[in-house]
């Protein structure tokens, strides 16, 4: 779709995501090229669990990794085989595990041996097989992580010092998921997190004198977050870890162990935008503030809470003058300071009523705001009245198809 396409319909729906499929098949294609031979390849539904995409990435052979009934049944609905889906997380339910087992989910990644118990009741009570991947959590961390994972205190993965202290207490398990980081745009950074990844596995291995059939190796893939760019290279990646394989792992390329990487953020980052307008320009304190009326309930939730690092987005507009406004602070129209994108950034002299632009929020975008990560059910409210049970509800985020307005020829 031309970039004016683009930002007419963008226009027309703001403040909207705009997603485009042709570039997640292109950053599929790019993936599949880094990765060696032969190799499976899961889409992580917490990047974007849009039904359009997910539909799209199982079409070009994509499995999916879900962490919540919500991703599950998202999953399911696009047309993914249970078979091809790895139920994973830290905190299962033994609700949750049974409703995926019962929906045939072909394998599991469990962070404890408490996670092992859960799946073992849950298939022998539904008669139904799953795999099971035991989450490792390594000694050190890797250097180079954009958002370390594993390598020290964390809710995920089981330490592989315990592990192999007790290891009769993990018979059962067929293989193992070692995803040590995220968000790795250097080669040479990635390549050291699948090295790491595969000493842990071997090395867990022999202490449990197991030959595991399967291999998830995470991901880690880097891509541009709300400002402009393309998507990393990695073009010796493919040939060097399929050498490391060799030596660890001999089999693999006849498929024991079966390896597997996942991936969210590479593959649908660059195919999403937020379209907004501006809701009010003014001065305060002698600073440009700009008010948008998209804010962390839109974009950047989690790190509006402070709790990741401040996104920093870059504001596009189409047309108008040169002009910029220093250190701006760029907020929301949410009732709280904390409603804010930027306390310093250099954005376009904007005007109340114009279309902006935040390019690269196809991964992590509306599908971290503080309600929708993961797609887990929201908690229950009751209401109590002279001491009884008036009223219990649930709030659900519901997807409803809306007309779309813009033309044929505009979405050439």
């Amino acid at each position: 779709m031309a970039d004016r396409a683009m930002w007419t319909v963008g226009g027309t729906h703001a403040p909207a995501y705009l997603y485009d499929l042709d570039t997640v098949h292109r950053a599929h294609k790019a993936l599949r090229a880094a990765l060696p031979t032969p190799s499976r390849l899961l889409y992580s539904l917490k990047a974007n669990p849009h039904p359009a995409i997910v539909r799209s990435l199982a079409a070009l052979g994509c499995g999916a990794e879900v962490s919540s009934t919500g991703e599950l049944a998202a999953a399911l609905n696009a047309g993914v085989a249970p078979g091809d889906i790895q139920y994973t997380g830290p905190g299962k339910s033994d609700a949750e595990v049974a409703e995926a087992v019962k929906a045939g989910v072909g394998w599991f990644s469990v962070d404890s041996t408490t996670g092992l118990r859960q799946v073992a009741a849950a298939t022998a009570a539904a008669g139904l097989p799953a795999t099971v991947l035991l989450r490792l959590n390594g000694v050190a961390p890797v250097p180079g992580q954009g958002l370390a994972m594993t390598g020290a205190a964390s809710p995920f993965g089981a330490d592989t010092g315990w592990v192999r202290a007790a290891p009769a207490d993990f018979a059962g398990v067929a293989g193992f998921h070692v995803y040590l980081g995220t968000n790795l745009a250097d080669e040479a950074a990635l390549l050291a997190q699948f090295e790491a990844a595969l000493a842990t596995a071997a090395a867990t291995a022999a202490a449990l004198d197991l030959r595991p059939r399967l291999l998830n190796l995470g991901g880690g893939f880097g891509a541009p977050f709300a400002r402009p760019g393309p998507l990393p290279g990695f073009p010796t990646l493919a040939t060097r870890l399929a050498a490391r394989l060799d030596a660890t792992f001999p089999g693999w390329r006849a498929g024991r162990p079966q390896v597997v990487f996942e991936s969210g953020r590479y593959l649908t980052a660059t195919a999403g935008a937020l379209y907004t307008r501006v809701a009010d320009v003014k001065d305060s304190h002698g600073r440009p503030v700009v008010v948008l009326e998209s804010g962390i309930n839109h974009l950047g939730g989690l790190s509006g809470l402070r709790r990741l690092p401040p996104i920093v987005p870059e504001l596009q507009r189409s047309g108008g003058t040169a002009d910029v406004l220093r250190r701006a602070i760029v907020a929301g129209p949410l009732c709280t300071p904390l409603d804010t994108w930027a306390t310093s950034a250099d954005v376009p002299a904007v005007r109340p009523g114009d279309l902006v632009r935040v390019p690269n929020v196809g991964a992590y975008g509306l599908s971290a705001s503080l309600l929708a990560f993961l797609g887990h059910p929201l908690p229950r409210e009751v209401v109590l009245a002279f001491g009884a049970v008036l009223d219990v509800s649930q709030l659900s985020l519901v997807r409803r198809g809306l007309p779309a307005a813009a033309s044929a020829a505009e979405r050439s």
